[in-house]
């Protein structure tokens, strides 16, 4: 009879144990920061596909006017900044690292605003099909990255509540866990797609 309570004892300490490390947020808060690890994946991969869209951009626009060749040049060399800057899912943490990606991605969004607008002045180029399946497709974009940037956003907003409140912030802080940085955009209205209304 004492051997079956030392066992029932044991049983329900354990069972005690796994209730408040699942309780404390031991199995919840890499779960929750692994969330928005791979929502940043996305913001990653949405910019790349931007970037990817601007030398078919720049094909289009040298035929535009020789004058709007600075813009062009602007618009390559943000492009190739922005690729240069990486965050790898262990530096969302670091603001710094964040704040330079953030303003590579606006420089190059910025570019590209500036070069739909000067090459929308172009007739012969504003109606070729080419152009308008571009501008289409870079539009639809920039729309991807501002849902990918919510998304990410959200879950980082999740993660970071999730290890800063009791009793989540137990198992937190037992796997060190820190809060994650959100995307914002380093300039106002970096992350909308650019306009071309009134810009004819």
């Amino acid at each position: 009879m004492t051997l079956f309570n030392a066992r029932s004892a044991k049983t329900g300490l354990v069972l005690a144990a796994a209730l408040s490390l699942s309780a404390c947020g031991f199995n919840s808060v890499p779960t929750k920061q692994e969330a928005a690890k791979a929502k940043w994946a996305d913001v990653e991969a949405a910019f790349q596909e931007r970037s990817n869209l601007v030398p078919n951009l720049a094909a289009v626009a040298k035929g535009a006017a020789e004058q709007e060749k600075s813009i062009l040049v602007g618009v390559t060399e943000a492009r190739a900044k922005a690729t240069s800057v990486q965050i790898s899912a262990d530096d969302l943490g670091d603001p710094k690292k964040m704040e330079q990606f953030q303003q590579a991605q606006a420089n190059l969004g910025a570019g590209i605003g500036r070069l739909l607008a000067s090459v929308e002045a172009y007739p012969d180029i504003k109606s070729s099909t080419n152009y308008q399946m571009l501008q289409s497709q870079l539009e639809g974009q920039e729309n991807r990255i501002r849902v990918a940037i919510r998304d990410y956003n959200g879950a980082v907003q999740d993660y970071n509540t999730e290890v800063r409140t009791f009793p989540s912030m137990i198992g937190a802080r037992l796997r060190g866990a820190d809060p994650l940085v959100p995307y914002k955009a380093v300039t106002p209205g970096a992350e909308a797609a650019p306009s071309l209304e009134g810009k004819l």
